[in-house]
């Protein structure tokens, strides 16, 4: 049996389907999966049973699980950078995470969790996973709580029977149900199909044009390789970034979503605001020679081609990887 939180959100859904495709539905999906787009991820997936997140935390800390557990692919929590509620984040994406690696450690189940990029803070100290987590500075209350568990695995000597995995920005179908924290691949074809054009922030560092910040985007797709290759090879554990390991510009990702609609292209560079311009990345780009070197293969999805199977494929017609 495979546990898969955070299961009906953008990758956990996407893990779901992957895991489909390779005929396993022996799937705990844990979620609260009342939001309609959530509902819509998961409608065509095949699973054994949907768990409420605080029942099935439960069954974790009364050790009381109805099935016995082979794997824990931990993708819940609160991914929201914005974020300000500190209590809330300590408790979703801290307290609930040690209990189920806890968990996981003391059964001797495969336990895999979603760290975050955020982590890296501004980039000063690089993007590299091979570095002491201990130097990293993360911008945000999001960041620290990812950092916090991070640390505390660290301590625990966890690394050495689990794996993390530094999620840089990544995008793609099922995404629907996060509001602001939407791609821009989304928000930028919603505001094409509304008034034509792209509104993309101002640079208000001098090193960076307008529109020429950069970030590592991750196809979801790519992404759920990352962790499945994990799922698959129980003696690699530790820290690993899973993104491209190539920055590109918000321009360059609008050029592609309006390439990938036949529209011309048309931005509007708007002020950041104030709340957000001293926790924002102007670059992140992740070093993945780590996951390389322990035997990650696949090729990585560029962004362009990324874009136009998102838009193309699913945006278009409102479809979910589940029903494509």
């Amino acid at each position: 049996m495979i546990v898969v939180t955070g299961g009906a959100g953008c990758i956990g859904s996407a893990i779901v389907w992957a895991l489909n495709k390779r005929g396993i539905t022996e799937i705990i999906l844990v979620d609260d999966a009342g939001h309609p787009e959530k509902e819509k991820n998961i409608a065509s997936l095949h699973y054994f049973s949907l768990e409420n997140k605080d029942t099935f935390l439960n069954y974790i800390k009364k050790s009381s699980m109805p099935w016995k557990v082979d794997a824990i692919i931990h993708m819940g929590g609160c991914s929201s950078t914005i974020e300000r509620d500190e209590d809330f984040l300590t408790t979703n994406n801290l307290n609930y995470t040690q209990c189920l690696a806890e968990y996981a450690l003391n059964k001797g189940a495969r336990f895999i969790y979603a760290s975050s990029a955020a982590t890296y803070g501004s980039g000063e100290n690089g993007f590299s996973d091979e570095v002491d987590i201990k130097s990293l500075s993360p911008l945000n209350l999001y960041a620290h709580s990812k950092q916090k568990f991070d640390l505390w695995a660290q301590a625990q000597g966890a690394f050495n029977h689990i794996v993390g995995l530094k999620f840089f920005n990544v995008f793609g179908p099922s995404e629907y149900h996060k509001k602001e924290m939407q791609s821009m691949v989304r928000r930028g074809f919603l505001q094409v199909l509304d008034n034509g054009k792209i509104r993309l922030f101002k640079s208000h560092n001098p090193e960076y044009a307008d529109g020429d910040q950069e970030r590592d985007f991750l196809y979801v797709k790519d992404a759920v390789q990352m962790v499945l290759f994990f799922l698959d090879s129980p003696k690699i554990n530790g820290i690993f970034n899973a993104g491209t390991g190539v920055a590109r510009t918000w321009n360059e990702l609008t050029a592609a979503v309006f390439k990938a609609m036949d529209r011309e292209i048309a931005v509007e560079y708007i002020d950041m605001p104030v709340s957000i311009r001293d926790q924002f990345q102007y670059r992140t780009c992740a070093k993945i020679d780590k996951i390389r070197k322990v035997g990650y293969s696949q090729k990585i999805t560029t962004l362009e081609e990324a874009t136009t199977d998102y838009i193309q494929n699913y945006l278009l017609s409102n479809k979910r990887l589940g029903n494509k």
